[in-house]
């Protein structure tokens, strides 16, 4: 009897039901597809030992002149350069506060920085300068300068500690002196919450923020799913009872001991979800403190980085605008900070260079430039052309502005060929240079369309594609439309905050990227039981199909400059250790740097290898494909593998069903081992349906499938 081909589409359907998806891949991880057949997914190898502070939020790779090679990361923390196999810090400083002293206690290395009104937060990094070390306390210059340090408690307006590397020789009080010069704060780790009128700092109160000292799971308890507490990071100014906001949830408790808060009631209002390790926490003490009905949620950090020309443009999301100019790079640039743009807004969602005509374009910002306190979330401002220190429009000049009317904020904005895309939480409109007087048109080209986050739209050959704020995908090729997805309901479907589908709270975290080496685009999402990056869903621009998966990236650049492309991984509970921060205690977790598409492994910056666990599953299909005597039982006794390439081995089961309603028989057949010399597989299966997986767990494996055939029989109308 010949041998049964079993045909499978390329791509997942997760949109039917399995017995509906015959013919169908429905379920997978760590795989793709290339000229219709499904494979393993390339390695990831990381690039340096340095791991960096907080976790980063955008990327960016550029050439100066000399042909020479930049990538800038931004994170929650930190700006930094990658340059030829290594980082360095060119994070913007603050303004100085000068004439601080020191308090110390013998045998102790805490020590407190007094300075009146220093605006200081926990966690926030600065560095000391013209430091005379407190009198006796065994502390020299070099302690205080060698690293910048972080703020470990605020015990008031007048006073944060610090933790040194060695304990203190004697007490003293008000000793020495020192400069502390702040680094600029991109903002928090995740979306945090301020609260309506009659809260917060009104009546005399203040913000007190902390992190999670382990995971919350989703139930009714604290830490753990054990117990009624939760443990953070540090308790330091909380109020002794209160309301706490993590993510979007609210959480009473009545008392606390030590770092953990007791008597906790879940879900005081808003949704009761799970929360990573690591994630945010804030209160507010003073009067008020709990209007839980009027909330205010502010983005997490994020950046946007461009060039113009050689320079680096970096831009805090609702801050300020930076650049860094990278000329004499092997020497004295590299150890230079990114500095203000003189003269531009103070306040922006974004920034990009409108590349053709020369000018810095500034979304969602000032209407009065340089007062923070104007910030239009729709405004747009653009520089004077080769000038980005001109924003003011004049006869003699080309600068200029505008005001889009449809949403309530600019998300982001993405470069086409010849215009700029933007996107509101409503609207998208196209922006393109036209020439004096106008120097810009401006129209809307859709509605209904808003996009979920700043960094979750990539151009495309013409094409602008984007996750949409509220679910679904959208294209823009000359007019708005949305993209057809089967595997929508699994990406967008949530489900008491337990399911895998997106967690919307925290989209702006959502990052896309490109790899044109495989035409796929990807987004990287969190999941309703997560607050960080932890899945992606990739679209096959060039035939149209769709797949999804579990890993964790917060950046990713495409293969340009470099010759794979790049990518970041953010850990809340790693440590981080570039740049290297005295007396880090709780600074947000770490981010590794990866280089995609090396090997078959995930290689650690030791050369250690771990397993990449690709699998995927087909939908159930009939053993009977003909149609015919659809009432009887086949059986299968054997079937022959059919690899493009392979190497190691691979694991193949089958998984058997009766009826559709039934589940999966509790014995499959397998998994048997495959290996390139692996001519026939003998089996004694009997069942109506089948479905086919194929999946490796071991290091050095890889594999690309071709077809499914096998030898199948009738066998009765009896189970």
């Amino acid at each position: 009897m010949p041998l049964t081909k079993v045909d499978i589409a390329p791509g997942f359907n997760k949109q039917v039901t399995q017995t509906g998806a015959q013919g169908k891949w429905t379920d997978g991880d760590f795989v793709r597809f290339r000229y219709g057949l499904p494979e393993k997914i390339g390695g990831w190898e990381q690039i340096l030992e340095s791991t960096l502070v907080g976790a980063a939020r955008e990327q960016f790779i550029w050439a100066d002149l000399d042909g020479r090679k930049y990538a800038a990361i931004g994170t929650n923390k930190v700006l930094v350069i990658y340059y030829e196999g290594a980082f360095f810090d060119i994070t913007p400083l603050g303004t100085a506060l000068t004439s601080c002293t020191f308090d110390t206690v013998n045998t102790s290395a805490t020590v407190t920085v007094n300075k009146a009104a220093h605006g200081l937060e926990p966690g926030d990094i600065f560095l000391f300068s013209s430091v005379t070390p407190p009198t006796g306390a065994g502390y020299t210059g070099a302690d205080f300068t060698t690293n910048p340090f972080q703020v470990v408690t605020v015990p008031n307006s007048d006073e944060f500690t610090i933790t040194m590397a060695s304990a203190a020789g004697t007490t003293v009080n008000g000793s020495g002196s020192a400069t502390v010069t702040p680094y600029i704060k991109p903002g928090a780790l995740g979306a945090t919450f301020g609260f309506g009128w009659g809260t917060g700092l009104w009546g005399g109160g203040q913000q007190v923020f902390s992190t999670l000292n382990g995971a919350l799971l989703d139930d009714t308890a604290g830490t753990g799913g054990s117990g009624t507490s939760i443990t953070l990071a540090s308790t330091t100014g909380f109020p002794s009872t209160g309301t706490i906001k993590v993510g979007a949830e609210f959480i009473s408790y009545t008392g606390i001991s030590s770092n953990d808060l007791t008597g906790i009631t879940r879900a005081a209002a808003g949704t009761r979800s799970a929360h990573s390790s690591g994630a945010g926490v804030e209160v507010f003490t003073g009067w008020g403190i709990e209007s839980l009905s009027q909330t205010l949620t502010t983005d997490p950090a994020s950046w946007s980085l461009d060039n113009f020309g050689e320079q680096l443009i970096a831009t805090i999301k609702n801050g300020k605008s930076f650049s860094w100019n990278p000329i004499n790079s092997n020497s004295n640039a590299l150890n230079t900070r990114a500095v203000i743009i003189p003269s531009a807004p103070t306040k922006s969602v974004m920034s990009l260079v409108s590349d053709r005509d020369r000018h810095l374009i500034m979304l969602g910002t000032e209407t009065t430039i340089g007062d923070q306190s104007t910030q239009d979330k729709m405004f747009i401002r653009f520089s004077d052309q080769e000038n980005i220190s001109d924003y003011t429009p004049t006869s003699v000049n080309t600068a200029g502005t505008f005001r889009l009317d449809s949403g309530t904020k600019i998300v982001g904005a993405i470069k086409g060929k010849d215009y700029t895309f933007i996107l509101t939480d409503n609207a998208a409109y196209v922006m393109q240079f036209v020439g004096p007087p106008f120097t810009f048109s401006i129209r809307q080209v859709g509605s209904n369309c808003g996009c979920i986050g700043q960094h979750a739209m990539k151009y495309v050959n013409g094409i602008v594609y984007w996750m949409g704020e509220s679910g679904g995908f959208f294209v823009f090729d000359g007019t708005v439309k949305s993209l057809p997805c089967a595997v929508e309901d699994f990406v967008f479907t949530t489900k008491n905050g337990s399911n895998l589908g997106v967690n919307y709270s925290a989209g702006e975290s959502v990052y896309v990227g490109l790899n044109h080496l495989y035409e796929e685009i990807c987004w990287y999402y969190p999941q309703a039981t997560s607050d960080f990056n932890d899945r992606y869903v990739c679209y096959n621009y060039q035939d149209g199909t769709w797949v999804t998966g579990s890993l964790s990236r917060t950046t990713w650049v495409d293969a340009n400059l470099f010759e794979n492309p790049y990518a970041t991984e953010f850990t809340s509970t790693g440590v981080p250790t570039f740049p290297t921060v005295q007396g880090a205690t709780n600074i947000n977790g770490s981010t590794k740097y990866f280089e995609h598409e090396k090997g078959v492994n995930e290689v650690s910056s030791t050369g250690a290898k771990t397993a990449i666990p690709a699998f995927i599953e087909s939908g159930d299909f009939s053993l009977n494909p003909d149609g015919t005597n659809a009432e009887f039982f086949m059986s299968m006794s054997r079937f022959v593998p059919d690899f493009k390439t392979i190497q190691g081995d691979a694991q193949v089961t089958i998984l058997l069903r009766d009826f559709p309603t039934d589940t999966e028989a509790s014995s499959p057949l397998g998994p048997f081992t495959v290996t390139s010399t692996t001519a026939k597989v003998d089996t004694r299966a009997r069942a109506r349906f089948a479905s086919l997986k194929i999946a490796n767990t071991g290091t050095d494996q890889n594999w690309r499938f071709g077809t499914f055939r096998a030898d199948v029989k009738l066998d009765g109308m009896r189970g």
